[in-house]
């Protein structure tokens, strides 16, 4: 049964000229910064309907579960606390690389309280709210560590029962690779955890892994209901489609589906 759950957003402030810059070709600077905006609202959105779904009243009467969002860099957490619901607390991203940054994240987390813990980016605009309560599930069915694959290699979605911070303790130039969900599985068996993947098959990953400048967790647009990373293949796809994604993700409601998360 799950006691405090969390969802954990690993999100980039969304500046002009230091997000989504494979696009500027497309959207320029200023239109980068507000996709990005877009996805961090959704995201966000995402993550509250999975915690309103899995919430339950505490002895003064409020949910037990919460969103939290971590933001890089730390100055810009009041101009993403303008985009996300209200409740949802902010965090400063700290640490060297992406796997310091999601063990520090996480462990801020656990150390509020809050398990088990479910990591996502702001570059998955196709995940779904079931797609996050389906990690939970599989969570309070007695695996460690449930990871949301992603076509590219990466994952879109990370979850855990406990802090394992060597869970991220990957060589830094594998984050936002092709080999980052083979290693990070490898990390969880060396930990001795039981671990494995979403079932469902993998998401087209925006970019992998949550956070990821290039995932950690990943970006996925395509199947419903299932990371946190770069900007990869669904947005080399939108430069190809700029009417279809562009206008979609800026004018529309944060994504080209109208669902998903992930950091970019």
């Amino acid at each position: 049964m799950m006691d405090r759950p969390a969802v954990l957003i690993m999100a980039k402030a969304p500046r002009p000229g230091a997000v989504k810059t494979r696009l500027h070709p497309l959207l320029g600077p200023g239109g980068c910064a507000a996709l990005a905006g877009r996805l961090t609202r959704n995201a966000a959105g995402v993550a509250a309907a999975a915690m309103a779904a899995a919430a339950r009243p505490g002895p003064d009467g409020a949910g037990v579960a919460a969103v939290f969002v971590a933001v890089d860099p730390p100055d810009g957490m009041a101009g993403v606390g303008r985009l996300v619901p209200p409740g949802t607390r902010l965090l400063a991203q700290r640490g060297a690389n992406l796997g310091e940054r999601l063990a520090a994240a996480a462990g801020e987390v656990f150390a509020a309280g809050h398990r088990p813990v479910v990591v996502i980016g702001t570059d998955a605009p196709t995940l779904t709210p079931d797609g996050v309560i389906a990690a939970f599930r599989e969570l309070a069915r007695g695996r460690d560590a449930v990871f949301g694959p992603a076509l590219d290699g990466g994952y879109y979605l990370v979850g855990v029962n406990e802090p394992v911070p060597d869970l991220f303790a990957l060589e830094p130039a594998l984050w936002g690779g092709a080999g980052v969900l083979a290693a990070s599985l490898g990390a969880a068996r060396r930990a001795g955890l039981q671990g494995g993947a979403l079932a469902g098959g993998p998401l087209r990953a925006a970019r992998p892994t949550p956070g990821a400048a290039g995932p950690g967790p990943s970006h996925p647009p395509a199947p419903a209901g299932s990371r946190p990373g770069g900007s990869g293949q669904w947005f080399r796809r939108a430069a190809d489609r700029p009417a279809a994604a562009a206008a979609a993700c800026l004018a529309g409601g944060g994504s080209a589906s109208g669902r998903h998360p992930q950091a970019g």
